[in-house]
């Protein structure tokens, strides 16, 4: 397949997305940022005056990379689980599988889509917590890498779990089962290091506590693990997913009847 026709396959299926969330604005984005902002009036404004300061920053300031990250997390895995489960379930995905069409191209397309959510809603919710609690930036290639990297990365999960979906209840099963525990296990309400030693350990199991940590660095200048290792792992689990799923689409698994 030439470059022209995987550039304008490429587009089409972005255009697509990206219009899809603009269009039903209301459901994509609003949500989400009303959700934040309660968090950060309940947890920031009311609780933080009673926890204090937490790993040398005011509760509000530690609050802010954890639920931005968070928002990045839940709306990358939920834009492309459900729009390709529904490309599946409409049958319109057997369109892209005749055409000549590479199974990168049709992820790229998708994970644009995921990307493009994710990443919007995670600057809205930055401003939004300007309200609650000055800003401070140490690190922009952090944020933006670590942003980026977690989005990707959540981004094709949920097309993973669009792929093996059957029903549109099995679409709510990960998030449930899955990216809540990881988030509120990840390190977004409270610092890693206060817990007791078996939580600890198992909180580091969990690779979104690095990815929250090395955002967070990109805000607070610092780190509780090595943040050449959160990139590398971050940026090894995006391959690899990548990867996963171009295998899987090649073979045809969870397309074919």
């Amino acid at each position: 397949m030439n470059f022209s026709i995987s550039r304008v396959a490429y587009i089409t299926i972005a255009r697509k997305e990206v219009g899809r969330i603009l269009r039903i604005w209301t459901q994509t984005l609003l949500p989400p940022i009303i959700t934040q902002s309660l968090y950060f009036v309940v947890f920031g404004a009311f609780l933080g005056q009673r926890i204090g300061v937490v790993a040398g920053f005011s509760y509000a300031a530690f609050l802010v990379p954890g639920l931005i990250l968070m928002a990045v997390v839940t709306n990358a895995f939920s834009n492309v689980s459900s729009s390709f489960f529904g490309a599946k379930f409409q049958r319109s995905i057997e369109e892209l599988l005749v055409a000549p069409v590479s199974p990168s191209v049709i992820i790229s397309g998708y994970v644009t889509g995921g990307l493009f959510r994710s990443v919007l809603v995670g600057i809205v919710i930055f401003f939004v917590s300007i309200f609650f609690v000055p800003p401070s930036v140490s690190h922009i290639w952090a944020i933006a890498f670590f942003g980026i990297m977690t989005a990707l990365l959540f981004s094709l999960f949920g097309m993973l779990n669009g792929l093996f979906a059957r029903k549109f209840d099995d679409v709510s099963i990960i998030p449930t089962f899955v990216l809540t525990p990881l988030t509120y296990l990840g390190g977004v309400f409270y610092d890693i290091n206060s817990l007791p030693p078996f939580w600890k350990n198992i909180s580091y199991l969990n690779p979104l506590a690095y990815a929250i940590d090395g955002f967070r660095y990109g805000f607070s200048g610092i780190a509780r693990t090595p943040v050449l290792f959160s990139s590398l792992a971050l940026f090894g689990a995006v391959v690899v997913m990548a990867v996963l799923l171009m295998i899987l689409i090649r073979q045809g698994a969870g397309l074919k009847s």
